[in-house]
């Protein structure tokens, strides 16, 4: 569900390159950049001074080039649980995808690779959907996360695969259905029965049942 109101964006990037890049691109898309920031303390002075729609950071930032960025994003949910933040990361890190996801109220996150910066749509796709309240998910992620678990996951049909990986990343009824050329009322019973074969209890909103999946699955 993508947000058609422009925003106002605080990014940390320590890259200069990526960070100008993401800069050109978020304003040439309607939003603005109130602060673009390289290091992790510079981010949470950053946000305390222009409140933003959402926060961009990268993983790894200075001085330490570890886990700045993200561990500075999650504690700035934890003073501000509804902050939504989108979290860039060079490499998948399943711990990561894990600890953002457990920060805040559990809504407006999203985890990923710098990769997905190229496909610009989808990049900005990505970007209202967490800004919105949304999860995100990098779909190379979700397959780790798949691949990690073995039982009760062997329960699900190819097809209740297909659409479990889908919506972690996500997509909504609709955008599921699109894809796998298949109608909005099968991928409303596929998903059904993945609640149900999973025990997960029913969800009305698609990020309520994102998190459950994905906790259950890194569980």
């Amino acid at each position: 569900m993508r947000t058609d109101r422009p925003l106002r964006v605080v990014l940390a990037e320590d890259s200069v390159l990526l960070r100008e890049g993401l800069i050109g691109l978020f304003t040439r898309c309607g939003h603005e950049v109130v602060a673009a920031v390289g290091d992790a303390a510079a981010l949470v002075a950053a946000v305390e001074e222009h409140a933003p729609d959402i926060v961009v950071t990268d993983v790894r930032m200075p001085p330490g080039f570890q886990d700045e960025g993200l561990h500075a994003a999650v504690r700035l949910r934890e003073k501000r649980p509804t902050l939504p933040v989108l979290v860039l990361s060079q490499y998948v890190q399943r711990m990561y995808a894990s600890e953002l996801l457990d920060s805040g109220d559990g809504t407006g996150v999203g985890y990923l690779l710098k990769d997905r910066v190229g496909q610009v749509e989808e990049f900005m796709d990505a970007l209202g959907e967490v800004a919105d309240g949304g999860t995100v998910v990098d779909s190379e992620v979700v397959r780790q996360l798949l691949r990690r678990r073995r039982d009760p996951l062997e329960r699900l049909t190819p097809r209740e695969r297909e659409v479990l990986a889908l919506i972690a990343e996500g997509k909504s009824n609709g955008a599921v259905a699109r894809e796998l050329v298949v109608s909005e009322a099968a991928v409303g019973k596929h998903i059904s029965g993945i609640l149900t074969k999973l025990d997960l209890p029913p969800a009305t909103e698609t990020h309520r049942r994102v998190l459950a999946v994905l906790a259950y699955l890194r569980a």
